[in-house]
């Protein structure tokens, strides 16, 4: 709220306060209490909370199944306290505690939830659930049971994609945008805890973009929302009724819901799903990089202005980037119309893109943006079978040697004598880090004996001199930091090397 008077207190002689004011104009305050009026009158974008959930819940419910699976496993010797309890039985009949038709495996079962996503009969759950199962049953809300089949699965989400056979329509779901959905909204969670049966749970979106180690393409929704044991592979709901998020884990030390729990996005589960549906398989879009984290040092060293994007540390010989025009050293800024904040979104927003689609590519290189049109492939076994630079350089002959004291480096060209010695094929080209003082620079950023610089700030090097010179240019251009291309172990990384003083 503003205040039409500015005011400050005073304390006068006697000692008691007194306030002096300026007074606004008549004209600005009726300007003013007339702008205040504008604010008031616009209704507040954010969604309040309802009176109550029931008739969201009401038209939900029959969308939501639960899921029991079985499948029979081989004794690990854990069977044995379950044999311990029956050898009484088993001596009455005489055979001395041993019954050779004893069976040396046993069935487990296990609990989860999953939705309608077709009237078909297709339905969406957690791989975790159904993976390794004998037999899937899915228990409709009107108690209807119908055994299920896996049409495919996904490990690297965790999703499945069930179909049941039915001679009517089922009531079914529909996905959500989880790309709009934001922290503080309300949602609704539906699922099948402790084998309880249709449960409904409401909470906020708690965090977006959460990381938990569970796969490669890790981007949590996190929501307080009671979920349990039994919730995986259930619904998210936002307060239109749509799926934006399928339950997949919980944090709890105790086991029990302590308002952690993790969604899987629906913009991914969409993807994930519709190929399942299509193929039987997830088929993933593949640019052929590797990347790493812009750090700030990193950044300052390329010259970006933050540090954000994907660095490109090595090419797919003959992959999408590499046809396409992407180099190593490239920071990947855009990826098809989308900001690429950080190295770990880059992945997830590959996967998702279809095979074959054309994609515009926002690189930094070398002081300036780029854009370049990358064709994605798909990615599978055959396609990351190794990573290969396109950048070829002619061997030097006549290996030299060099030393950078203040940065605590000594480098030398490579010779086949230190070929063998450290181990390096034939055909890398570079500067070899020979020796590293302790306590220098160079071991301050991570350098080690036996790494090969590859690059200094984008350009190829092949003798210490090279090095030196790009030293040398960058402390003249007022620069602190220089960035090198090395390779270590048969991976291409960069490091940001300080410059210090001269």
């Amino acid at each position: 709220m503003f205040d039409l008077m500015k005011a400050k207190a005073q304390k006068n002689p006697s000692g008691a306060p007194v306030t002096i004011a300026w007074p606004v104009p008549a004209v600005l305050q009726i300007g003013m209490l007339l702008i205040v009026g504008m604010l008031l009158s616009f209704p507040v974008q954010a969604r309040s909370a309802p009176e109550s959930f029931a008739d969201l819940a009401d038209e939900l419910l029959p969308t939501v199944v639960n899921i029991s699976t079985s499948q029979v496993v081989e004794d690990n010797g854990q069977i044995e306290n379950f044999e311990e309890l029956f050898r009484d039985f088993f001596e009455r009949r005489g055979n001395g505690g041993e019954d050779p038709d004893f069976p040396r495996q046993r069935r487990t079962s296990s609990l989860g939830s999953g939705f309608i996503i077709d009237s078909n009969g297709y339905i969406v759950t957690n791989n975790h659930v159904v993976a390794g199962a004998d037999e899937i049953a899915v228990r409709l809300f009107d108690n209807t049971t119908l055994e299920a089949e896996i049409v495919g699965t996904d490990e690297k989400t965790d999703l499945a994609l069930l179909k049941v056979e039915t001679d009517r329509d089922l009531p079914a779901a529909d996905w959500g945008d989880s790309d709009s959905a934001r922290v503080g909204e309300w949602i609704l969670a539906i699922g099948n805890p402790y084998g309880l049966g249709g449960s409904v749970t409401a909470g906020i979106i708690s965090a977006r973009q959460r990381d938990i180690n569970a796969g490669p393409y890790d981007d949590f929704l996190q929501t307080d929302a009671s979920i349990n044991r039994g919730n995986s592979g259930g619904p998210t709901f936002d307060m239109d009724g749509r799926v934006i998020g399928v339950n997949t884990a919980i944090f709890s030390p105790s086991g029990g819901s302590v308002g952690i729990g993790f969604a899987i996005p629906s913009a991914m589960a969409r993807n994930v799903v519709d190929s399942l549906k299509e193929h039987g398989e997830v088929r993933r879009g593949w640019l052929g990089v590797q990347i790493q984290t812009v750090t700030e040092e990193l950044a300052e060293g390329l010259r970006l202005p933050e540090a954000a994007g994907a660095l490109v540390a090595s090419l797919f010989e003959d992959g999408p980037a590499d046809k396409g025009g992407i180099q190593q050293g490239d920071v990947i800024l855009e990826f098809d119309g989308r900001e690429v904040a950080d190295m770990r979104e880059l992945p997830r927003m590959v996967a998702e893109t279809r095979v074959g689609k054309e994609v515009d590519v926002v690189v930094w290189r070398r002081g300036e943006e780029r854009t370049l049109t990358i064709t994605l492939g798909e990615m599978d076994d055959e396609a990351l079978s190794g990573p290969g630079s396109d950048d070829q350089r002619e061997p030097q002959p006549e290996p030299e040697s060099g030393s950078l004291d203040d940065l605590g480096l000594e480098l030398g060209g490579l010779s086949e004598e230190r070929r063998s010695e450290f181990g390096l094929p034939r055909d890398i080209e570079g500067v070899l880090v020979t020796e590293i003082d302790p306590r220098g620079l160079a071991a301050e950023a991570g350098l080690q004996p036996g790494d090969v610089i590859a690059e200094v700030d984008q350009e190829p090097v092949s003798r210490p001199a090279d090095i030196e010179e790009h030293v040398v240019t960058a402390r003249q251009e007022g620069y602190r930091v220089i960035t090198l291309l090395i390779l270590r172990a048969d991976d291409y990384l960069w490091v940001a090397l300080p410059l210090g003083e001269e």
